[in-house]
């Protein structure tokens, strides 16, 4: 466990867990252990086996009626191991943090300190705003890795809302980020929501300093060794008997020697529920993505459509479909999956059909579960 990490726990557990007189106090333990077997048939067929625990504790402290101050501990550790014909079998693993916050909170005012996830935007998807999270919609744990960083919310009589944060020592790449983030400097933005006639809209900003040596694709030499990214984004979403929604950015990469400054992403996306059997919601985005030379140049695109389908099929069972296509390459992603839940266990059974290279989402760990062509079965138990 690194210092960060061991002076954030030391100092959250003195401030949660000292007496003070008249103060209610609640104390929660949970958590979430799942294992999975993959067959994935590609020219040499693979085998996988993983298994998961995401033990969490938590505990808040009420001040009067009005006032909170609660924290969370969890952990992800996780096993996997591999065997492909004519390659031999192959392992890995982890311990780590994965949520280490803790949180003052009022009715109309949050301030959220630790490891943490920060999410926001309209799209479900194709996500433009998946900016600090890399949660993949065909993941049915939904899990991602959290950043470190200070987060407030204030929220107003009227429902607008207001969101300040600042993130410092998240080295990854994180989201769509293929530069990461230069070490030992601070990232910071902001959001603004309100309401708007039958829904709501927001502007969000967000500013750092990459590192060119880090990146993740290959970048012309004589970069400057910190290269500064702001991020402007706007989303809206609506309710006109269907659900319709917009979710666009403009990323600006300040390169001295790069030609491509400029990344525009725009995601059009709608739902609607089916009066059929017991009710079929249908997901349904197109993302379009371009680098370019000047903010509204023209230049190189990618267009992504996806379209899912979730049906309820009893009291235990439900069956979800999703469909990606890549326009340019003309490359297919499927998906279906089978779940079954009762009170404390879920099990799935995910069929997929997708090119080797999995290039819609990163993965939480090692080698995409859903590249190439496969199966897997899933268990989870939730105490």
């Amino acid at each position: 466990m690194n210092r960060k990490v061991g002076g954030l726990l030391l100092g959250w557990a003195v401030l949660l867990t000292w007496p003070i007189a008249g103060v209610c106090q609640t104390i929660d333990g949970r958590g979430q252990i799942s294992g999975w077997l993959a067959l994935h048939d590609d020219r040499k067929t693979e085998v996988q086996i993983g298994i998961r625990a995401l033990p969490a504790f938590s505990i808040k402290k009420s001040f009067g009626e009005k006032v909170a101050l609660d924290a969370e501990v969890s952990f992800n550790a996780y096993g996997m191991a591999a065997a492909r014909e004519s390659r031999g079998s192959s392992t890995d693993g982890q311990i780590k943090p994965y949520r280490l916050w803790a949180r003052l909170s009022t009715p109309r005012f949050e301030a959220r300190l630790g490891l943490q996830k920060i999410n926001f935007g309209s799209a479900l998807l194709l996500r433009p705003l998946m900016w600090f999270d890399r949660i993949d919609p065909n993941d049915p744990l939904q899990l991602t890795d959290g950043v470190y960083g200070a987060l407030a919310k204030y929220t107003f009589v009227s429902n607008a809302n207001i969101w300040v944060w600042g993130l410092y020592g998240n080295e990854d790449a994180k989201g769509w980020e293929s530069v990461p983030t230069k070490s030992k400097t601070p990232e910071f933005g902001g959001r603004f929501q309100v309401p708007l006639l039958s829904g709501e809209a927001a502007f969000t900003f967000h500013h750092r300093l990459m590192d060119p040596l880090k990146s993740l694709i290959p970048l012309p030499s004589g970069e400057r060794e910190r290269i500064p990214e702001n991020r402007f984004a706007l989303d809206g979403k609506w309710d006109i008997g269907a659900g319709v929604w917009f979710e666009g950015a403009l990323i600006h990469q300040d390169f001295r020697v790069h030609p491509l400054k400029y990344q525009r992403n725009l995601n059009l996306g709608a739902d609607y529920t089916f009066g059929i059997g017991n009710g079929v919601h249908v997901i349904a985005e197109h993302l379009i993505f371009v680098s370019s030379e000047k903010a509204l140049g023209a230049g190189d695109a990618v267009r992504f459509t996806a379209v899912s389908a979730d049906c309820p099929l009893g009291l235990l069972d439900r069956i979800k479909g999703i469909v990606f296509h890549n326009w340019k390459t003309g490359d297919w992603y499927r998906l279906l999956t089978w779940q079954r839940t009762y009170d404390k266990w879920s099990f799935y059974a995910i069929g997929f059909w997708n090119p080797d290279r999995y290039q819609i989402y990163a993965s939480q760990q090692g080698k995409n579960l859903f590249a190439g062509k496969g199966i897997q079965m899933m268990a989870v138990f939730n105490y």
